[in-house]
């Protein structure tokens, strides 16, 4: 069902509207700084198009970050690899213990400049590949990435069940999440 149209508002924001089964009108700015807007069918362009207007600063501010979060990515790291690796060894091995009894070994650590997410598990290879440049946030939110990571080895998804076994190790996960949307405070002084 879904349907995808470029529009304009009338006070000339450009977005791209999907028509789908969702309750609700969504908002999502794309890497590419696009606007991606989703909404039920029934609702009439018109009422769309003054939300976006309506929305206008929320849209423009942000573009603004998702744009300079990009370009901030293509910069190069001020970390190394091993360095980082050296950060993540060190914050992992509480983890890992609170984990071992659930393991039938403990996963390989490896490291990588993602462009996309902080971390990757891989079950069957029992492996975890974090981003080089988490090693530049606290290490309270370097260990909420690990922790999410491990739990992946008991619950694939993120069910309900995955989110208990994240939030039993790091009770105030949500905050350190929300964490991971901004520059770690090391690169905000350098730009």
């Amino acid at each position: 069902m879904e349907v995808s149209k470029e529009r304009i508002s009338p006070l000339g924001i450009r977005y791209e509207l999907t028509r789908k089964r969702v309750k609700n009108i969504n908002f999502r700015v794309r890497s590419d700084g696009t606007l991606a807007v989703s909404a039920p069918a029934r609702v009439p362009f018109k009422e769309i198009d003054a939300l976006v207007d309506a929305r206008r600063a929320w849209v423009e501010k942000a573009r603004r970050d998702v744009l300079a979060q990009a370009a901030r990515r293509q910069e190069p790291c001020p970390i190394d690899k091993s360095r980082a690796l050296a950060v993540f060894q060190a914050l992992e091995e509480p983890v890992f213990q609170k984990f071992a009894p659930l393991l039938p070994e403990r996963p390989m650590l490896c490291v990588r400049d993602m462009k996309t997410r902080w971390g990757v598990c891989a079950p069957v290879r029992r492996r975890i590949t974090l981003n080089l440049r988490l090693a530049l946030y606290p290490p309270e939110v370097i260990t909420y990435v690990i922790v999410h990571e491990y739990a992946h080895f008991i619950h694939l998804n993120h069910s309900k069940a995955f989110w208990q076994v994240v939030e039993q190790h790091i009770p105030n996960w949500r905050e350190l999440r929300r964490a991971l949307r901004f520059s770690p405070p090391s690169e905000e002084k350098s730009v």
